[in-house]
């Protein structure tokens, strides 16, 4: 018998965009659409692929929903896979469990939700076992421990929201090892939590699927889910499927020997060209650093407001849905224009600030300056600020103005 199954996680239906609302909020409302359109995307796929089933590893929603209509949506998408006769099997992950409002979803016949003690479900038609567990809080140890013995003579999946070993920049949730999972036996390890597309093992098979829809300039690329296929038993294929509804990027363009900045604009629109049919139709948004060593360096640093507007609007020319996120400016001077003039003397700008920054109390004051302009965001950009970033703009602003004031 041959058959495929669907391997999803990480939906976070209706979740935030970090860093998006505040710069424009008819781009952010397509892309707070996205997230909904890659779970229909799901379930489109699921039906014409004919999949057996589909497993979703945890965190369908991003903790309490802000209206009942989030659930209603989800109850739909798996009410559509009902009518299709697709069973659907979930885990809750740590976002799941935090919702109090999705405990009480009528969920149809054909939608397991594992309980919080691991169990066992069978689908006879295809021999698969399915073991899984879902979240009730934080768990840090001994989550995976309880997981059932593997079925001989069975397809044994064993689903679950986990960390795995940590290393993967999200927080310690189920944690354990590969050869924890390994000891088990089981065919296949559909896990769920960690937001980037991995196939950690082939024997056994232990995937992420990643998330279903990025949602920060943090998580960039295609985002979807896994189509296995199953053949006479045995997993013989693992393969990526792109379902996201719109799509972030990163975009660096080299300004070496730059010196009109005239043609900076069409520099970055061909490059952004590129990236755009690379979406194939998607909501794009991408996220500019302009590099290299350049004479324009410090007028860039002096008008990066102004030249940021004028790439967005080439962008929303190029395609109403294309988005410059954030212009970074992370040129440079040629080294002889770093030196300033000033009564006869050679003055090295970079060293003077870097000499100064040593200063102890004026470190304490850059932390604190730091520290305020984070606790003014919004709790969801907090994610995004990075104290480095800050502090490397504060100086570049500083030696611009410093040699300005020098000459």
């Amino acid at each position: 018998m041959r058959f495929t199954f669907i391997h999803a996680a990480d939906l976070h239906i209706d979740s935030p965009l970090a860093g998006l609302r505040t710069k424009n909020e008819d781009v952010a409302q397509r892309f707070a659409a996205a997230g909904r359109k890659a779970v229909q995307a799901l379930v489109d796929e699921t039906i014409a692929s004919k999949a057996a089933f589909l497993i979703i590893a945890g965190d369908i929603f991003d903790g309490d929903w802000k209206d009942v209509t989030t659930g209603l949506f989800f109850v739909g998408a798996v009410g559509a896979l009902h009518r299709a006769g697709i069973p659907v099997l979930i885990v809750k992950g740590n976002h799941d469990a935090q919702s109090v409002m999705s405990r009480e979803l009528p969920y149809p016949d054909s939608v397991t939700v594992f309980p919080t003690k691991a169990a066992t479900v069978e689908l006879e038609r295809y021999r698969v076992a399915l073991h899984g567990r879902s979240f009730t809080d934080r768990v840090n140890a001994d989550f995976v421990a309880g997981y059932p013995a593997r079925r001989e003579g069975w397809l044994n999946i064993g689903v679950l929201h986990t960390s795995l070993d940590g290393t993967r920049g999200h927080e310690g949730y189920a944690p354990c090892s590969l050869d924890d999972l390994k000891r088990f036996g089981y065919d296949y390890w559909a896990l769920g939590h960690v937001h980037a597309a991995e196939i950690v093992s082939r024997d056994p098979w232990v995937v992420f699927p990643g998330n279903l829809q990025g949602r920060s300039v943090r998580e960039t690329g295609p985002k979807g889910a896994m189509r296995v296929t199953v053949e006479d038993g045995r997993i013989i294929e693992v393969t990526p499927l792109a379902l996201d509804g719109a799509r972030w990027a990163h975009l660096t363009v080299d300004l070496s020997g730059c010196t009109d900045d005239a043609e900076i604009p069409a520099l970055v629109s061909e490059r952004l060209t590129e990236l755009h049919a690379q979406s194939e139709g998607r909501a794009l948004a991408v996220r500019v650093t302009l590099t290299g060593a350049t004479s324009l360096h410090d007028k860039l640093l002096a008008h990066r407001e102004t030249l940021q507007d004028d790439l967005r609007a080439g962008a929303l020319q190029l395609a109403a849905d294309c988005w410059i996120e954030q212009l970074k400016i992370k040129t440079s001077l040629p080294a002889r224009a770093a030196i300033i003039q000033s009564n006869g003397d050679d003055i090295d700008v970079a060293a003077l600030l870097a000499e100064g920054a040593q200063d102890p109390g004026f470190a304490a004051a850059l932390a604190e300056l730091t520290e305020t302009i984070k606790a003014k965001l919004p709790r969801d950009l907090h994610e995004e600020f990075d104290a480095s970033d800050v502090l490397g703009s504060l100086t570049d602003d500083a030696r611009a103005l410093l040699s300005g004031e020098l000459s």
